[in-house]
């Protein structure tokens, strides 16, 4: 007995004496110990990086393959439903729930490994256990085991949980839905009047309850005024492509609810003030112009949209004043804590008691799209903190034009608050080069999923309205045209 119980106490503290071994050199290698003081160039300094860290490569190598399962996604989905359906029929199986647990009865295991490989939120989560592979491969189970606990910053991702929890709930939703009715109201309350209304209001309210709220809300509302109304398949990809990139330049207004503001704002001094001036009006002329410019093109079938009788009926029992302050506060309190983890997490547990407390006021509390967008999250901030090798370089050659254009660009591939952040280590920036690679960096902010970090929560709520799932190319091509006005609008006007 008293072998047995020695055993199992060194099975019970090996693990942690292991876990307390750091690796032997820092992982990822900060970009100012590469030897390139005898190199010039963008090309010349990858080439030299790459050679005195052969991983660089590697790691970029698994995040360009993580981006192009993105696109193959609805793929994917369609092989997961086709691999059930030959299943049901091999087995005369029906989609049945006889024993009432919520789930079917039986399911094909690789259907549903397929349709796991075709959510687009859990790319970047698959792609990162290839990279922790990698990482385990090249450099060892220690330099894994701190980059991903100690190194990556998770804060972000569990920020936009507990936002997208909140700004979901029954009296926040019902009071944004009352508030914006008023606006509508002033064109009847017609459906192109609510498309007006959350595509131009909702994200410039991201400059107060920051940009992942704004989606929610704006997604949802979409959700039930517009996109139940079966839209043509172009107008519902303009849409999308406007709303990802409204919201990626709604929040600029304020120095602390844009992501890749937040990242630039401390170092650089820019406060609500500095921003308001120098981003806020080309924000909302690009926001106003994208929105006039799309209705333009689609006003015929805008027009034509009538309102769904449940849609402007079903407004349930009203929600007490009270519940919907308290619920506020929550959210304030979220946002106002939102660099501190264990203090929102905390705030949102007391959330869950209070909801359960006023459950007659509340809906049921449904985390599944919040996991899944944080889990996306989670997975590309770990990509991103293994890309700066690359990018720094090249933001750092640019001039102000081409820093712009290239920050859009970059911003495609990445989540822009990186892109920002990576900008404050490139030395001897002027103000016009910093407004640059920031306007830039929110300027793409819509052309890809991954391109801003609210984009998940959107795609998460919306892409049920979407038959094949939303395509990267559709909401590419649908947010082109955005992206060029609110271009002309930062570098021209």
């Amino acid at each position: 007995m008293t072998h047995r119980l020695a055993w199992l106490i060194f099975l019970l503290a090996a693990p942690m004496a292991w876990a307390a071994t750091a690796p032997a050199e820092p992982f990822p290698r900060s970009l100012s110990s590469y030897p390139e003081e005898t190199t010039t160039g963008v090309w010349p300094i990858i080439q030299a990086r790459a050679a005195a860290e052969p991983f660089n490569v590697v790691a970029t190598v698994i995040f360009l393959l993580a981006v192009l399962h993105t696109f193959v996604v609805p793929k994917i989905r369609h092989w997961g439903h086709v691999v059930e359906a030959r299943h049901r029929e091999h087995r005369k199986l029906k989609a049945a729930d006889h024993n009432h647990n919520g789930q079917p009865d039986e399911v094909s295991f690789g259907g549903q490994l397929l349709h796991f490989f075709g959510e687009v939120e859990a790319v970047f989560g698959i792609w990162a256990v290839a990279l922790g592979a990698a990482i385990v491969w090249f450099k060892g189970l220690d330099t894994v085991v701190h980059y991903i606990g100690d190194t990556v910053n998770f804060t972000e991702p569990m920020f936009v949980v507990i936002i997208m929890a909140l700004a979901s709930t029954r009296p926040v939703m019902r009071l944004a839905e009352q508030s914006l009715r008023l606006i509508a109201s002033l064109g009847g309350g017609r459906p192109v009047a609510w498309w007006f209304t959350i595509l131009t209001f909702a994200p410039l309210i991201g400059s107060l309850i920051t940009e992942p709220a704004a989606m929610t809300i704006a997604a949802l509302l979409l959700g039930k005024q517009f996109y139940a109304l079966k839209p043509s398949g172009r107008l519902m990809y303009g849409t999308l492509g406007l709303l990802f990139v409204n919201i990626s330049i709604g929040g600029t207004l304020t120095h602390f609810a844009a992501p890749p503001v937040l990242m630039v704002a401390a170092a650089w001094g820019w406060d609500t003030a500095y921003m308001f001036t120098q981003f806020g009006w080309h924000a909302v002329a690009g926001i106003v112009l994208s929105n006039l410019f799309y209705f333009l093109i689609f006003r015929k079938e805008l027009l034509a949209l009538q309102p769904a009788p449940a849609a402007a009926t079903a407004e349930g029992e009203p929600v007490p004043v009270w519940v919907t302050a308290v619920h506020l506060m929550f959210l304030g309190f979220t946002v106002w804590m939102a660099h501190h983890p264990a203090l929102f997490i905390g705030g949102f547990l007391f959330y869950l008691a209070f909801a359960q407390a006023t459950a007659h006021h509340q809906n049921r509390v449904d985390l599944r799209s919040p996991l899944l967008v944080g889990f996306f999250l989670a997975g590309l901030v770990i990509h991103g903190g293994l890309q700066g090798w690359w990018i720094q370089p090249v933001l750092g050659s640019l001039g102000e034009g081409p820093l712009f254009t290239g920050a859009i660009i970059l911003t495609a591939f990445n989540d822009n608050a990186l892109i920002t952040y990576l900008a404050t280590l490139v030395p001897g920036l002027t103000e016009e080069l910093k407004f640059a690679v920031v306007a830039g960096a929110v300027t793409g902010g819509g052309l890809t999923v991954i391109a801003n970090a609210p984009n998940p929560a959107g795609q998460s709520i919306l892409q049920r309205y979407f038959p094949d799932g939303v395509s990267p190319l559709g909401l590419f091509l649908g947010a082109l045209i955005p992206t060029l006005i609110v271009a002309f609008s930062f570098m021209v006007l």
